[in-house]
């Protein structure tokens, strides 16, 4: 049986329910919502809602999926661990996956950092443009770094408190939206404005509708952080369950509804889709609207630059209890944070954010492109892990089960099958920064295949440098 101590690993148990209530929420509703958006708005027209109706469902489908394997086996490293134990009967491809997975994740997210810490600049910029962006991306590092290092009840306080101005936000956006759609508004006309107004529904035919829920895939990526919370909490599994449920009924929601009241209000095909709150609330004559989302989007900026040093240095500890990532990384300080892991997480990103000032056309280009197509090959991941993890548990311990798949396994290899579709529409994508964007990632990789092979020899002549440390999980549970 898992005890708490097991799922923890030492680290503090200072996230409260409404915390992993809001992460989950708010880790999808990033700066991709508030600017993103509007470009798949210029490509696909009103028909954006279907792109983002395509790649919520699946990304809905991760998340049950992440919510039984969580709520069954809540552990640090959420689906790094999963990887393993699903190929647990195969020693040597559990080992390989597990790494993949871990430090792909890990990847995604301190690339996430330093893009966020470079974006925030830019929009403080707005503010202040005498200040030199570097200076202030930098700033924004340091501060988020220290809020992390402090405790992990800071944490969850700071991201509830963002998470939820992100939420009020959008929920205002909407009112507003309505009140301007059915006339009740100064100067405003009673129906759907622009929707058809120029082409139709689908202006440009479904192609951009594909390539559009392709490029969506990376704004929704955030909400599995909870499921690496969960280890975290008095009681991951009833976390993890509600968490979960919040994702998977209101992030459509705030998504589909939002870009609904977006194209009626701002032609898509004109230069203001680009920023496209903005321009719908400059539309409804609301005073100071630039200004209203630039602190907005700032807000998210913030947000996302906390999940992420959040998620990828638990995922670090975690990569330490297996031997993945050097043992000397997984001291924690006496609030149970794993300062080493966070402060290491930071490298990548101060390097990152010298390197985009210094030769921003050469090396930062490549960071960017590569690491979107890791995300899907972790989601991929993922669902082979439920597939095979879901069959064991129904055999062996069926009471463990306490969220469940829908329609399992049918739906699962639907979300495989949809995955492998994305990855390959990527590869032969008619746009550049798509295609480059999947080989980019590829080309990490096996990047990541090199330093797999490299620890493993370093493993052979340093063995204390890469202890395995106590199992996180009790696999007799599982069969195993």
């Amino acid at each position: 049986m898992i005890t708490e101590k097991d799922q923890s690993g030492g680290l503090q148990h200072g996230l409260k329910q409404r915390h992993m209530t809001m992460i989950a929420i708010g880790g999808v509703i990033g700066a991709g919502l508030f600017v993103g958006s509007g470009v798949v708005a210029k490509a696909a027209g009103p028909a954006v809602i279907l792109s983002f109706l395509l790649t919520g469902a699946l990304v809905v489908l991760i998340m049950r999926m992440l919510g039984e394997l969580a709520s069954s086996m809540p552990v640090i490293g959420s689906f790094y661990e999963y990887a393993r134990v699903a190929f647990e009967d195969r020693p040597k491809v559990s080992q390989f996956l597990g790494f993949m997975s871990g430090w792909m994740y890990w990847y995604f997210w301190v690339v996430v950092v330093a893009l966020e810490a470079i974006a925030g600049a830019k929009l403080i910029n707005f503010w202040l443009p005498d200040l030199a962006p570097w200076v202030i991306s930098l700033g924004l590092l340091v501060m988020m770094t220290l809020l992390n290092m402090f405790s992990v009840k800071s944490f969850g306080e700071f991201e509830f408190w963002f998470a939820s101005i992100k939420v009020v936000a959008i929920i205002v956006f909407l009112g507003l939206g309505v009140l301007f759609l059915t006339g009740m508004l100064p100067n405003s006309v009673p129906g759907l404005g622009h929707f058809l107004s120029a082409g139709g529904f689908l202006p440009n035919g479904w192609a951009p509708v594909l390539s559009g829920a392709v490029a969506a895939t990376a704004f929704y990526s955030g909400a599995e952080i909870v499921t690496i919370a969960a280890a975290e909490t008095a009681d991951p599994a009833k976390a993890v369950a509600k968490a979960t449920n919040s994702v998977i009924y209101r992030v459509l929601f705030f998504y589909v509804a939002s870009l609904f009241v977006i194209v009626c209000i701002v032609p898509w095909n004109s230069d203001a889709i680009t920023t496209p709150f903005v321009s719908a609330l400059e539309t409804m004559n609301i005073p100071y609207a630039s200004h209203i989302m630039n602190a907005i989007i700032l807000t998210a900026v913030l947000s996302a630059l906390n999940s992420s040093l959040y998620a990828s240095s638990r995922m670090i500890f975690a990569l330490t209890r297996r031997g993945d990532a050097p043992t000397s990384l997984v001291k924690l300080s006496r609030n149970g944070v794993p300062v080493r892991a966070i402060l290491f997480s930071t490298l990548f990103a101060y390097a990152a954010i010298g390197v985009s000032y210094v030769s921003a056309d050469v090396v930062f280009p490549f960071i960017v492109n590569s690491y979107g197509t890791l995300i899907l090959f972790v989601y991929l991941l993922i669902a082979v892990s439920q597939l095979r993890i879901r069959a064991r548990l129904e055999r062996e311990s069926p009471e463990r089960i306490k969220v469940r798949m829908w329609l399992f396994p049918y739906l699962t290899y639907f979300a495989i099958g949809a995955m492998l579709l994305i990855l390959g529409a990527m590869s032969v994508s008619p746009d550049a920064e798509q295609r480059l964007s999947f080989w980019f990632g590829l080309g990490s990789v096996g990047v990541l295949m090199v330093l797999y092979v490299l620890t493993q020899k370093m493993r052979k002549i340093d063995p204390s440098a890469f202890a395995v440390r106590p199992a996180p999980v009790d696999q007799s549970q599982l069969g195993i």
